[in-house]
């Protein structure tokens, strides 16, 4: 051996020993954090993807970060090809300086699944390569098939997912189906629950088609009818962005999931709409007002929160485009002979609207839920949804009506309440006031009925220019439009050009969205003007925007909404 042989293979044992010590502390680090420094095993991938040779070697230069495993020496070296066998010193040493020469050194060969690569021979070249900052590698390839995405990162944990992921399009063969699907997670025991919800998919399918469906055309049809519906509402919702990282189908199975629990919670159906509402807030707490709060520190606290740029309902109707707006109604049920006047009203609108009727009763305790006359009045709330032919459940509840009533009405797209005793006149009775509380507080409208009106033919609506009254003129150009019914548009101003700029602005915006509408200007007090004027047009339904005023002000001063709702002459939406 001359000196220079000697000198390079000093250095060559140098390196290599250097080298050994890092492949310790990597794989130390790898356990103190949870993760693998082991380089995968092909023949397990092999067998866990069902990977198939397709094709014979080709010559071609490969990224060396994308060589993830090996055929026969996986344990021999770290993820990163760092050396984990003292024996292997010499053998190593060899390559290095072999690698020095101006022959060089031969391609390596490889075996490919997807975008990632295993050793078949060659491991030492390789970690001499990268050793040396070499980036690519002329290699033999012999490529694999498999039916899932396989990525240079994938580590153990995305093994065993990648494995399930396989087995589940074997036995659905959605990627031949449906070629381009996507339907990768990130956590194992995904694809168990995915194929629960193709077996129920499947059972209510022969259910209704009255034959057997096979798994195949059962997975192709949820893929069609459900999954993609679910991702669809994710990507609208934006829900990706809250949970970084995820998938699609992470958010649909998380979706599904907290769908149902609200379901068993709530004792009521649940959309998806809401369910993926509810589960971003969750994602991004915001400040909430306090379960415990009393009324009276509710009613004189201010804003905590600056107010959406649209209201729920709004931005529902945005959306929705030419779909119904109310799918949802939420009628409280007292069980008393008036309070049933709501449930007439709101079965005249879920007939218009093709809704579904979701009831809440509240009592004091847990003894008076289980107690005969819930039970009588469950019946009874059933019977009426079914003479109807609305849809129709009921949910009874231990606690406060009005904390009920609040908590509840974000989970459907309209509030109608029976109001036997509308807010007095004075700010204590304002503040003692339930339904002033709840008025003010909702998110969607709220229909209020002293006296149910089985057929309304004719809407007025009261218009300020203001940014209540403009969601009201929203909320009824929808009702008008779609339900093909008359509309009078009253203006309460002071002079008479602004009662015409209100016109003018009202108008234009009707005209738009094709409804024809008739304009009156009322005098005097507000309140006694829009009842009069309801008289007069012969209006079945007032709509009205919420309390316009700040909540110190709207309790001292009063409100034209309080002064409609003590009339108790028809039914009026307020639209908060």
């Amino acid at each position: 051996m001359d000196e220079r042989t000697g000198t390079q293979r000093v250095a060559a044992i140098h390196d290599f020993r250097r080298l050994r010590r890092q492949a310790t502390m990597e794989s130390l680090l790898a356990r103190l954090t949870g993760g693998s420094a082991d380089l995968l095993a092909f023949e397990d991938v092999r067998q866990k993807l069902r990977a198939t040779a397709v094709s014979d070697r080709q010559l071609r230069e490969i990224p060396l970060d994308a060589i993830v495993g090996s055929v026969g020496r996986y344990q021999d070296f770290t993820r990163s090809f760092l050396p984990r066998q003292d024996s292997d010193e010499g053998r190593w040493a060899r390559v290095m300086m072999a690698s020095n020469d101006l022959a060089g050194l031969p391609p390596i060969e490889v075996y490919q699944i997807g975008d990632a690569y295993f050793v078949l021979d060659g491991n030492h070249r390789v970690s001499v390569a990268r050793k040396n900052g070499v980036t690519r590698i002329q290699a033999y390839v012999t490529p694999f098939r498999t039916r899932v995405p396989v990525g240079p990162g994938m580590r153990p944990d995305d093994l065993i997912i990648a494995a399930e992921y396989a087995s589940f399009l074997e036995a659905t063969r959605l990627d031949e189906s449906r070629p381009g699907v996507d339907l990768r997670t990130t956590a194992p025991g995904q694809y168990q629950l995915l194929r629960e919800h193709i077996y129920v998919h499947g059972y209510y399918m022969e259910l209704g088609q009255n034959r057997h469906v096979g798994f195949e055309e059962a997975a192709a049809d949820w893929h069609d009818a459900v999954y993609l519906p679910a991702v669809e509402l994710i990507r609208q919702r934006g829900l990706l962005r809250d949970f970084p990282g995820r998938t699609e189908t992470d958010l649909y199975l998380w979706l599904a999931e907290h769908r149902a629990e609200l379901e068993q919670q709530l004792g009521w159906e649940i959309s998806a709409e809401a369910a993926a509402e509810d589960l971003s807030s969750r994602a991004e707490p915001r400040l909430r007002q306090p379960a415990d709060e009393s009324q009276l520190e509710m009613a004189l606290s201010t804003e905590r929160d600056p107010p959406p740029a649209a209201a729920p309902w709004r931005r529902d109707l945005e959306r929705r485009g030419d779909a119904w707006l109310f799918d949802e109604i939420l009628v409280p049920i007292s069980g008393e002979a008036a309070g049933w006047e709501a449930l007439a009203q709101a079965i005249s609108i879920a007939h218009a609207e093709r809704s579904r009727l979701y009831g809440l009763h509240v009592v004091r305790s847990a003894e008076q839920r289980e107690g005969a006359a819930v039970q009588s009045l469950r019946a009874e709330f059933d019977r009426r949804c079914a003479e109807a032919g609305v849809s129709g459940r009921l949910a009874v509840e231990v606690g406060s009506v009005s904390s009920a009533i609040r908590d509840r009405s974000r989970w459907v797209d309209l509030v109608v309440l029976q109001i036997s005793y509308p807010p007095g006149p004075g700010p204590l009775d304002r503040l003692k006031s339930g339904l002033h509380t709840l008025i003010r507080t909702s998110i969607r409208p709220v229909l209020t009925v002293p006296r149910a009106i089985p057929t309304i033919s004719h809407l007025l609506l009261a218009y300020d220019g203001s940014p209540k009254a403009t969601e009201a003129l929203t909320l009824t150009a929808y009702l008008a439009g779609r339900w093909k019914r008359g509309l009078t548009v009253l203006t309460v101003a002071e002079t008479a050009m602004a009662a015409e700029t209100m016109r003018i602005g009202a108008r234009a915006y009707l005209e738009r969205h094709g409804v024809n509408a008739a304009f009156v200007t009322g005098r005097g007090p507000v309140g006694p003007a829009i009842i009069a004027a309801a008289e007069d047009t012969a209006s079945d339904l007032i709509v009205i925007g919420g309390y316009a005023l700040g909540t110190v002000g709207g309790l001292m001063l009063g409100s034209a909404v309080e002064e409609v709702l003590r009339t108790r002459r028809m039914p009026t939406l307020i639209c908060q």
